[in-house]
């Protein structure tokens, strides 16, 4: 049978979905990632050496200007075939009573945009800049920023509301993805590498409960061998097709 009529068969009568995506669901809207050469500033600085606390205190304001360029970046880009599909899901589920959320690796809220309204996002969120003083969050901040490093009304500075290396990911976020794995009928992997914990941990977490666990990535992952049905290919493709097939229009 096709694993895509096969995967949708097992997820047909599922009420609380858990779905974990990662950077290969938005790289499909244009959004780079971390591991691909990219222009402008992404080709003049190392990524991993700019998302750290040492790097904000070193030179802050030319971290503060490459985030802000990403910001800008990926407001562009627009929710793809796969984002929008979920949205289709969650609204479905939610309107018979069921539970759909999503937790994800990505800063960049195409999901939301894309119309989900149960999102964790694991990492944060390149759209919210936080106090260094008060740890105040805003989504409001002007777009460019006015100056780099923007200071902040306590006498600190604005600093990207993302989860940089070496640092924990948020406790809220956390406490509500463990609480959603340990009440789900069902965990999807899509577009994630399955290399990065604690997300990539996840599946096997809702596994242990014997739940239905399907993987959509392009290539093969650590999971690949633990989930009821992995499908390797593009996930602006293969996810819009799962939800046809579940709701019986493809």
């Amino acid at each position: 049978m096709d694993p895509i009529r096969r995967a949708a068969e097992m997820l047909r009568g599922v009420h609380r979905v858990v779905v974990v995506t990662g950077a290969g669901v938005s790289a499909e809207s244009g959004v780079p990632t971390f591991r691909e050469g990219q222009s402008g500033i992404w080709d003049r600085h190392d990524v991993r050496r700019l998302a750290t606390p040492e790097a904000f205190r070193r030179h802050p304001g030319l971290v503060s200007r490459w985030y802000d360029e990403r910001r800008r970046d990926v407001l562009l880009c627009q929710p793809n075939p796969a984002h929008r599909a979920l949205a289709t899901w969650e609204h479905r589920l939610r309107s018979a009573g069921g539970q759909f959320t999503v937790l994800t690796q990505n800063v960049d809220r195409l999901h939301q945009r894309a119309g989900n309204g149960d999102v964790v996002e694991l990492h944060g969120s390149l759209h919210t800049w936080r106090c260094t003083v008060t740890g105040r969050e805003r989504r409001d901040l002007p777009l460019p920023l006015p100056q780099y490093p923007m200071p902040s009304e306590a006498g600190g500075l604005y600093r990207p509301g993302v989860v940089w290396f070496g640092e924990d990911l948020p406790e809220p976020a956390m406490r509500r993805s463990f609480q959603t794995l340990a009440a789900c009928d069902a965990v999807l992997s899509i577009g994630t590498s399955a290399l990065v914990y604690p997300a990539a941990g996840f599946v096997e977490l809702a596994q242990s409960r014997s739940v239905v666990a399907i993987e959509i990535n392009l290539e093969p992952t650590p999971v690949s061998e633990l989930v009821d049905i992995s499908m390797l290919g593009r996930a602006g493709e293969l996810v819009p097709r799962l939800v046809e097939a579940i709701y019986g229009a493809g």
